[in-house]
């Protein structure tokens, strides 16, 4: 989420996102109502406040996209209103109200909301999260977690108190059984438990739960929102893998491409939710069978928000994100906090509904899920009206999480703050640092209202939860509960309680119960107890409800992982289905288990179901869409280049993959309108390795060649360790039909170095002429070599071949003493050679009489009819390479090995006419030494 901060929720086993800073422990909390409550500014002060003058950044081009038509004239400042002032600020939909359950000053910042089996309201309270512009001490341990009860049953939360202290940027709440919960902080590895062992309100115990979570960098882009689905198992937002409900087995998934929330529906399929997209992330189907690639799952105009015009225009993406002339939102930029709606206490109409909340639009949207031919394609509801589901006049509206409660009503966590961009879009050069300073926005601080949503006529369920205090035969009982937060939560506390007393009323209730979502509850629960059973399965796989049989399906997945392949000829059966849906669980579930003859099944349920969905998913299955992480196929990696590739590819997928989408093309909003920019074929890209680096470690902002882009600006991922800059740079120069040199750490802590001076984000136009140009005028260099120096001029072999891609070679195996030299046209400022050397394979030497072409040759190949031995490097063994103004004096420039594909030479800038590089090693294998596609860089002027 480019630009929002923004949590999920917690129902039963939602948990949350975060978005903002360190973990602000204030004062002294009391077990009943907290510390003295903050003074609190409304609109009657705006008669004591002068106008400010608006200071824009040196340097504005206001004629460009980003700044063209911006409104300079002072204003007054944006204050905060009370919370019954707010209240008749909202735009709702006939019949519906907002009503405050928790606000300021017992709470402040409240980033998400979870609730425990006894429906006390844990509230992550990011603290610490922009208390001013340039987002100073935001990682101090400052951060909480507290607990409410609504002791008296009157709707408000009235007695709370800290139960976590002292955190860095927490990450989520998972309410884990009785008086504990799961949670970790930014920049760290570890999920732990924290626990109040004597009931008094505080959490003293923290427990180790699970390791290798989490990471560093960007609190962006970090993962967020534990959630326990209903298949037991736990998911996270960015991560590619899922946990075991206990921590003891984990699993890799596709890539979610989520940020900020994760729900999931009555039949337990997990959604996700974007961020910078502003848009939901992956829904089509359960994650852990892949990510499956559909062009149109968003309905037209799907990223059109429809706010109130408050004015302050204050997107990051500057005034290319404008709507004129009221100011508001043109286009979706920040999203969080997902929930599919599963309570009894709003119109019917609203189960199964997807709501997230828009914060930089100050909208909640509500969003119909559409399912055609086993694909889903999403809708907003109110698109046709020209508004969304709820929407406010108050610019401090910030909804970044909402939940499913115990009441059977929506909740909504409103931050209710002037900045929901985290520091680094709010730099003082930038566009959105002009408007918060015009409106003072960075002013509105430490607040936060949590608001219930009730509709005319149906008033909160007033039953309050006790199922801390029930025995698994009443848990069992609430499987039924017509409210999903109730079902949810009776199926992890039966699971976490270990009770196998109970495993004959579950088979019963799965195999009979009248309620189909308790059928599904309790199937669940059985396989999170472990005692799932293949006759049991069977019998479901026959129930006339094509869902129950889905759900069946899916649970036989452990127990045939467990051992029981037998499951293999009932799947083989759904593939026969005239149920679409049907036919693609079977599809999914026979190839993510690897069952025999998976391509042949898959193949006929495509001739046979010509759903779209069939087609879609058996065509994947088949030919699965391009993926990102192969690298170059024609190059030929060491060891350590393969391992950067992977841990690139999964950053890519986890990360990058938010905004420049899946193919590297750039995330589309709209037509014409980029997320940012494309990777594919990208001359900056696979250029100097300068570009990415000072872009990935500084940043990036302003139009590039002249477009600018939605995303506005390419956020510093300085704060991650070298190695993993390295990956993702290295990944990047050899995806997308990108070859490039490698990256190395080393590589990564010199250029830190190099510029740590740079303190703000680099503007495009003033790194460009940092970076080192390719050397004109490659058809006036001249070259010769040691070997081949008479064959036919630019030809395979000879000298001048190593500027294309015909390639220059020695024709025999490398010895010390071959050399290869390149005249320039004049003298030059060079800082670095890069060149290609493919491999090889067969006996025969690459550019000989009657060889086969220098490259890589098909496994098995033969020459001659001799069989072909492995691919063999024929990069130079060692080197020194030397330069020289006249051809005659010579003096060192660098010296090596070179390894791999490619080959990069990079050295302090040397002025010279001359380039001669020497082989200094004899290799032991039969390879020569080749190179092509050399290039030479200048340094920048």
């Amino acid at each position: 989420m480019k630009k929002v901060i923004a949590m999920s929720s917690a129902r039963k086993a939602k948990q949350i996102a975060i978005y903002s800073a360190a973990m602000c422990l204030v004062g002294c909390w009391l077990p009943t109502q907290v510390r003295t409550p903050a003074k609190v500014e409304t609109t009657s002060a705006a008669s004591q406040v002068q106008l400010s003058p608006v200071q824009l950044p040196p340097g504005v081009d206001l004629t460009s996209p980003d700044w063209r038509g911006i409104d300079i004239t002072p204003k007054s400042p944006v204050l905060a209103k009370s919370v019954q002032d707010e209240a008749k600020t909202f735009v709702l939909q006939p019949g519906y109200k907002m009503e405050p359950v928790l606000t300021e000053p017992q709470i402040e910042q409240p980033a998400a909301i979870a609730f425990d089996g006894n429906g006390r309201m844990y509230v992550l309270e990011l603290r610490s999260y922009m208390l001013d512009a340039d987002a100073k001490n935001e990682l101090e341990p400052t951060n909480i977690i507290s607990r409410w009860e609504d002791k008296n049953n009157d709707g408000v939360y009235e007695t709370g108190a800290v139960f976590v202290e002292g955190l860095v940027f927490p990450r989520f709440i998972l309410p884990y059984g009785a008086n504990s919960i799961l949670s970790m902080e930014s920049n760290t590895d570890n999920v732990y438990k924290y626990t109040d062992t004597n009931n008094d309100g505080k959490s003293d115990k923290k427990e180790l739960f699970v390791t290798r979570f989490g990471r560093s960098g960007n609190v962006e882009h970090q993962q967020s929102s534990l959630f326990w689905g209903m298949d037991n198992w736990l998911y996270s937002t960015y991560n590619a893998f899922r946990v075991r409900w206990d921590g003891t087995g984990r699993e890799t998934t596709g890539s979610n491409g989520a940020q900020w929330g994760i729900s999931q529906d009555n039949d337990g399929k997990v959604w996700f939710q974007g961020g910078a997209s502003g848009v939901p992330s992956y829904f089509q189907f359960p994650l852990h069978y892949g990510r499956f690639t559909v062009e149109d799952q968003l309905a037209k105009d799907f990223t059109i928000p429809y706010g109130m015009p408050v004015g302050t225009a204050d997107f990051q993406g500057g005034m290319d994100e404008v709507r004129l002339p009221d100011a508001s939102l043109a286009r979706v930029t920040g999203s969080a906090g997902n929930e599919i709606f599963r309570g009894t206490r709003l119109p019917a109409s609203m189960v199964g509904q997807y709501f997230y909340g828009e914060p930089v639009a100050r909208v909640v949207r509500q969003v119909d899920p559409v399912v055609s031919e086993g694909i889903t394609q999403l809708h907003n509801v109110y698109q046709g009206q020209k508004t969304e589901f709820i929407k406010s006049s108050d610019p401090l509206f910030r909804p970044i999480d909402m939940q499913t409660a115990p009441d059977g009503t929506m909740y909504i966590v409103d931050m209710y703050r002037g900045i929901i961009q985290e520091g680094q879009w709010t730099q003082k050069t930038s566009y959105l640092r002009t408007k918060i300073d015009q409106f003072q926005l960075d002013k509105v601080i430490s607040k936060g209202r949590i608001w219930r949503l009730t509709y005319q006529g149906m008033d909160r369920d007033k039953t309050q939860p006790r199922m801390l205090n029930e025995t698994a035969t009443e848990l069992v009982a609430q499987l039924e509960n017509p409210n999903g937060w109730w079902r949810d939560m009776a199926q992890q506390l039966i699971i976490l309680k270990g009770d196998k007393s109970v495993v004959p009323m579950l088979e019963q209730m799965a195999r009979t119960n009248k309620n189909v979502l308790a059928r599904f509850h309790a199937l669940w629960t059985l396989e999170g107890l472990g005692v799932l059973d293949a006759g049991l399965l069977r019998a479901l796989m026959r129930d006339p409800n094509p869902r129950v049989q889905i759900q069946a399906i899916r649970a036989s997945e452990t127990i045939y992982k467990g051992g029981d392949k037998t499951l293999a000829t009932e799947y083989n059966t759904f593939i026969k289905s005239a149920n679409p849906d049907i036919v693609i669980q079977a599809m999914l579930t026979i190839n993510t288990l690897k069952v025999a003859g998976v391509n042949a099944t898959v193949s006929a349920a495509i001739a046979s179901n010509k759903a779209r969905g069939v087609q879609l998913v058996g065509s994947q299955i088949l030919t699965p869409p391009v993926q990102t992480g192969s690298g170059n196929a024609a190059a030929q990696y060491t060891a350590s280049e393969t391992s950067l590739l992977e841990r690139g590819a999964l950053i890519f997928n986890e990360l990058c993959s938010q905004c420049h989408g899946e193919t590297g093309t750039g995330k589309q909003l709209m037509p014409g309108v980029l997320m940012a920019p494309s990777f594919v074929s990208n001359p900056r890209v696979q250029g100097h390795s300068d570009y990415l680096l000072k872009a990935l470690l500084k940043g990036l902002t302003g139009p590039i060649e002249g477009k600018s882009y939605a995303g506005g600006v390419m956020v510093a991922m300085g704060d991650n360790p070298d190695e993993w800059v390295a990956s993702i740079t290295s990944y990047l120069r050899n995806n997308f039909t990108n070859a490039a040199s490698f990256v190395s750490a080393e590589d990564v802590a010199k250029m830190r170095k190099r510029i740590e001076g740079q303190k703000t984000t680099y503007k495009y136009d003033e790194l460009l002429p940092s970076i080192p140009k390719l050397l004109p005028n490659i058809n006036q260099w001249k070259a010769t070599a040691s070997h081949n120096k008479n064959a036919v001029v630019g030809g395979t072999g000879s000298p001048s071949g190593a500027f294309n891609f015909e390639g220059w070679t020695t024709g025999v195996q490398q010895t010390p003493g071959m050399f290869f030299q390149i005249e320039l046209p004049s003298m030059y400022n060079l800082v670095a050679l890069e060149f290609n050397s493919p491999g090889f394979r067969g006996n025969t030497i690459p550019g000989a009489p009657g060889a086969p072409p220098a490259g890589p040759q098909p496994p098995g190949a033969a020459s001659g009819g001799v069989t072909a031995r492995p691919t063999l490097s024929t990069a130079p063994r060692g080197y020194i390479l030397q330069g020289s103004k006249d051809g005659k004096t010579w003096f060192n420039i660098a010296e090596g090995k070179g390894s791999g594909t490619l080959t990069f030479i990079s050295f302090a800038a040397v002025e010279t006419k001359f380039l001669k590089m020497t082989q200094t090693q004899a290799n032991q294998d039969s390879a020569p030494w080749t190179m092509q596609a050399l290039k030479i860089y200048e340094a920048a002027k």
